[in-house]
């Protein structure tokens, strides 16, 4: 019989604020790097992202999901 397999999903957000997109993708991949550290992720799945808007179609934040394998 096959070996029973756990995945789970976690979701990162952060908001975007113009010109200062590169800090805060670089501080989204310190959150999930650190997620991935602290409980010991033994292998990731997928990472996709995607962002959210307003009311004109402006991108103001970014939802970052991981899916992994406990």
């Amino acid at each position: 019989m096959a070996e029973k397999k756990t995945f789970k999903v976690k979701t990162f957000t952060n908001e975007l604020k113009i010109f200062a997109t590169m800090r805060e993708l670089a501080s989204l991949d310190n959150q999930v790097n650190q997620f991935i550290k602290e409980n010991k992720v033994k292998k990731v799945i997928s990472v996709s992202d995607t962002t959210t808007t307003d009311n004109t179609g402006a991108s103001i934040g970014l939802i970052r999901v991981l899916l992994y394998e406990e």
